[in-house]
């Protein structure tokens, strides 16, 4: 049995950034990490994918970005390079290879196993990732035996894809990139479009991502939000990394050759079945976009640097054209693959705690968990709009370390 004073699983972004603050305050301390650092960034993502963040925006406790193209978008290869240099720079002591199958409280702290032995801690924290597992519906098992079901874990590229279309479902990031970068490649691309957050790329002569960062909009608090739950619910915003900094929307999509449908509401008998609401949630998307837009002309304004910046201009409103279907068989439009962009969630089977709720999402204020000396990080909203970002692992460390710091300081007294 190996004891640390506090273990943390999982070391990419959120795990490394706890690390950090914990080495100044000279806890002691260990990361498990399943696989090698950022593995999720290195073995589950499409092969086309960059961080939808601009590299200047990659600052981790201590680090940030140094190259030479401060406002380009990391490929994964150079994200995994980013967090091993900023692991190796920190010296921060990690366990790779080592899984953890089953944590359970014991002893005024958790006992873990995993698959290089049993670990004892005072203190855990989880930074083991949002996204481990794809949230796909239960009509999904409707789907024809003779239609490839995928999820964007899953997926790598076009050329991969068996022959023939591809309807995709949820427009949120993920869906709207791989929408465009398959129809690229040639292939009938249908895309189901359910609620979702419109943004441009650029706007006034700069990314938006610095706009949400200039107006503070990114330090939001979580104990600042009425509802709380559904914020961290929200689709991710429809954005993509490129060269060009380009904006691709709805729209775009719509013009490139994608045909857009309502939200998928049943599969049967080889038929899909779409809403009829996507005009709605399109123009509620429109009218949110506007919203944004306006309270950075505002904030403009009010901060005296209207000069500074090109005059502000609005987007095209959302055309989906004169008529969407409300069903298709998959067989006769030539279907021959389904992904799933439908969003993802943590997986926490091991976590023999209870501090789950019914749906299986970890209990918590703020990162805080529902258990003594437990704390989870990197999930969507978690204290700050920017938690699920790289940009956000610091703020939420530090806060996280100095209550941990504050727990170890009176169980001493």
């Amino acid at each position: 049995m190996r004891f640390a004073t506090t273990i943390i699983i999982g070391a990419g972004q959120s795990g490394l950034g706890m690390s950090r603050h914990l080495a100044a305050r000279s806890i002691d301390h260990v990361v498990l990490e399943r696989g090698e650092v950022a593995n999720s960034w290195r073995t589950e993502r499409w092969d086309s994918l960059r961080l939808l963040t601009p590299n200047w925006q990659s600052r981790l406790p201590g680090y940030g970005y140094t190259g030479d193209d401060p406002d380009g978008f990391m490929t994964m290869p150079e994200v995994v390079r980013f967090l091993q240099r900023y692991a190796d720079s920190s010296f921060a002591p990690i366990v790779t290879g080592t899984r953890v199958t089953r944590v359970r409280q014991e002893d005024g702290g958790y006992q873990l196993a995993t698959s290089q032995g049993p670990w004892q801690c005072r203190m855990l924290v989880i930074a083991s990732g949002a996204c481990n597992v794809a949230s796909i519906p239960s009509l999904s098992g409707s789907v024809p035996h003779e239609v490839t079901s995928l999820t964007p874990l899953q997926y790598s590229n076009p050329g991969l894809l068996p022959d023939g279309g591809v309807m995709i479902v949820g427009a949120a990031a993920s869906g709207i990139q791989l929408a465009r970068e398959i129809q690229a490649a040639g292939r009938r691309v249908v895309l189901s479009v359910g609620e979702h957050v419109r943004v441009p790329r650029t706007y006034r002569g700069r990314d938006i991502q610095w706009w949400m960062d200039a107006i503070g909009a990114m330090d939001i608090r979580y104990d600042a939000i009425d509802d709380i739950e559904r914020a961290r619910r929200l689709p991710s915003f429809q954005l993509i990394g490129t060269k060009q900094r380009e904006t691709v929307d709805l729209n775009s999509l719509r013009k490139a050759g994608v045909e857009l449908v309502g939200r998928l509401v049943g599969i049967r008998d080889g038929k899909a079945q779409f809403s009829g609401s996507l005009a709605n949630h399109c123009a509620l998307a429109d009218l949110k976009m506007n919203r944004l837009l306006a309270s950075i002309d505002d904030w403009v304004h009010m901060n005296g640097l209207a000069e500074r910046f090109p005059a502000p201009h609005r987007y095209e409103s959302t055309d989906i054209g004169p008529e969407t279907r409300l069903s298709m068989d998959l067989k006769e439009n030539g279907i021959k693959t389904v992904i799933w962009a439908t969003g993802y969630h943590p997986d926490y089977s091991w976590l023999d705690v209870p501090v789950l709720d019914r749906k299986g999402r970890i209990r918590h204020d703020g990162g805080v968990v529902a258990a003594p000396g437990m704390y989870v990080l990197g999930l969507p909203f978690m204290r700050r709009r920017k938690s699920s970002f790289i940009d956000g692992a610091g703020d939420d460390a530090a806060d996280l370390a100095a209550h941990l710091a504050q727990n170890l300081a009176r169980a001493a007294a």
